[in-house]
């Protein structure tokens, strides 16, 4: 998507607050965090509850602990989000190093397609920025918002670097024809969002309960046989990450059947362990259980 003036008049007020130096808008960050936190309570009982729940062992004093810090990081997240419209290439080297960048480059030369197998840990939205370090065609999946004005808002933050962003409905498509073509191609796919009923999925023991994850990653790895990898985030300090890309696989097609989702949920439970407080615990990701899912395939089959 273009910026053109139109653009610009039209998405004013966040450009207003985009060109604001970083440390005033952690500035506003802590006034938000204390409004969202403190006074409004955006989603607490869901945060707690999904703490409580994955850490049992943990106490109530350690759960709040872990569900200020992750509110922290959450507004941190908004204006992090919002400095995507204007921040300069310069500064985005500045604030996301890559740890291992020679593993992509082999797969450069090697000319292996990646699939990003990614999640909301971190700061997963910085993720938009990977064009500027490797020559890949480089694809986002989303649902798009119901907001028009938002949705508008959001593709031109992600694809202001050369992300294409597509809806989800033409991910798998978009992914083979991409493959057809022998595009070298980046794709990124969050596999973490919390499964409708009616999907393909599967259930896996995750943070302590049964969990259903989509299986859709599965089958495109299945199909195109890419390298899969997890891009690990970690916080060096605020408005500062390091991202490491940790192997998932490098020939998906050799592995049983749903091998690559069960991989890489052990993969995204090491990264939340590590470091709790930069998951989405405001996602309901349990609103599916696997008695309810049971249910309504029996509803189905009746």
């Amino acid at each position: 998507m273009s910026v053109n003036y139109f653009s610009r008049i039209k998405f004013l007020p966040f450009y207003l607050l985009s060109v604001l130096p970083m440390s005033v808008l952690f500035i506003l960050s802590d006034i938000t965090f204390i409004l969202v936190y403190y006074l409004i309570g955006y989603r607490k009982k869901v945060v707690l509850e999904n703490i409580r729940n994955s850490f049992s062992t943990k106490n109530e004093k350690e759960i709040k602990v872990i569900a200020k810090d992750f509110y922290r990081h959450f507004c941190d997240l908004i204006f992090e989000s919002v400095k995507r419209l204007t921040i300069s290439k310069r500064a985005i080297r500045k604030r996301l190093r890559i740890k291992n960048p020679d593993l992509i480059e082999s797969y450069l030369r090697d000319r292996r397609n990646i699939l990003l197998y990614t999640a909301h840990q971190g700061n997963w939205e910085w993720l938009i920025f990977l064009p500027i370090y490797f020559p890949y065609r480089s694809n986002t999946f989303f649902t798009p918002l119901k907001s028009k004005y938002f949705n508008e808002l959001f593709q031109l933050m992600r694809e202001r670097f050369g992300i294409h962003c597509v809806p989800s409905n033409n991910g798998y498509r978009t992914i083979i024809e991409d493959a057809r073509a022998n595009s070298l191609t980046m794709n990124c796919v969050i596999g973490d969002q919390s499964p409708h009923a009616q999907s393909s999925l599967h259930w896996y023991n995750f943070l302590n309960r049964d969990t259903a994850f989509f299986t859709g990653a599965d089958k495109i790895a299945k199909k195109i046989n890419p390298v899969i990898l997890f891009p690990f985030f970690k916080k060096v300090k605020r408005g500062y990450y390091e991202l490491e890309f940790q192997l998932i696989d490098e020939n998906p097609r050799e592995r049983r059947d749903l091998e690559i989702v069960e991989r890489y949920v052990k993969q995204l439970e090491r990264a939340i362990l590590k470091s709790p407080e930069m998951w989405l615990w405001s996602h309901r990701r349990w609103k599916l259980n696997a008695k309810m899912d049971h249910s309504l395939k029996i509803k189905k089959s009746a």
